[in-house]
């Protein structure tokens, strides 16, 4: 009834909610696109995104064909895998950013490593800018991570705005510098959030300096001071800040797959860990059940 090609085509749709970007992503034309959406509409005789000129969203349907696009799409795969008789196997070096720290995450790691379990799946959580580095020196495969605005290299998984929270009580003097709650250099968001103060001539002062997500968020939810973080990752006890706190904007932020050098032993289990992550985006942006470890 539906068509993996046209359930792909409408899950990358859903997680970058841009026809344009999913072309990009899949490597199609933008008509193809819109053809595969339109012919599972058909099939479903529903409307699953409402779109205009200047925005593509979710409908209440397509959140639904959400799930059942991934499920149906890893029965598929599992189904070609038996009846070809593969399996893959290897070391596999794979790096995610401590963004991914409270998200589900370990629930897609877990359904990889029970879909091949002969893969020797490394994990390693660090800051985006450290596992590029890693990367670059060869210590990591893929990396699944924040990219710097003029980095254009990587696999966009989904852009997000970048806003500043803290506690709900946390109330801000304009007459006093900025308390920030930060990750040590080469963190991006770090870097975004000053780039910003500096460009506003807004004076700031680092009221904590941690490499965990959970030491960050320790501090800010005792009202330190305030973080720049992802609009869909803002961890539970924390608040978006009002606009009337004068913060300046911080932009949109990529997150994206990066593969590494091509080890042969490594290549078939990056490309299926990276497909598993983009049929599973949408699932980056919802809390967990289980932590990272």
């Amino acid at each position: 009834m539906y068509d993996p090609s046209h359930l792909r085509t409408f899950l990358s749709v859903a997680q970058t909610l841009s026809f344009t970007q999913a072309a990009r992503r899949l490597g199609l034309r933008q008509s193809t696109v819109s053809q595969h959406v339109r012919r599972l509409e058909d099939a479903t005789g529903r409307q699953l995104f409402s779109r205009d000129t200047h925005s593509v969203e979710l409908t209440e349907d397509g959140e639904a064909m959400l799930g059942f696009a991934r499920r149906i799409l890893e029965v598929h795969e599992q189904a070609a895998a038996f009846f070809t008789g593969t399996r893959l196997r290897g070391r596999l070096r794979f790096g995610a950013s401590e963004d991914f720290v409270l998200t589900r995450l370990p629930e897609i790691l877990e359904g990889f490593r029970h879909h091949h379990p002969e893969v020797d799946l490394e994990l390693t959580v660090e800051l985006s800018g450290t596992l590029h580095e890693r990367l670059a020196a060869g210590n990591l495969d893929l990396v699944l991570a924040k990219r710097r605005p003029e980095d254009p290299r990587g696999e966009p998984v989904w852009s997000d705005r970048l806003v500043w929270i803290g506690a709900p009580r946390l109330r801000l003097d304009p007459d006093r510098p900025v308390p920030l709650i930060v990750y040590p250099p080469p963190g991006i968001t770090r870097a975004l959030a000053l780039d910003a103060l500096q460009r506003q001539g807004r004076a700031w002062h680092v009221a904590c300096t941690s490499g965990s997500l959970n030491g960050l968020i320790a501090a800010a939810r005792a009202g330190l001071g305030v973080m720049a973080h992802s609009r869909g990752l803002v961890p539970p006890g924390l608040v978006r800040l009002p606009d009337r706190a004068g913060l300046p904007e911080l932009g949109r932020v990529d997150f994206v797959l990066v593969h590494g050098r091509r080890r042969p032993s490594a290549q078939g289990p990056a490309d299926a860990l990276a497909a598993a992550i983009l049929a599973s985006g949408d699932r980056l942006h919802r809390p967990q059940r289980t932590g990272l470890g």
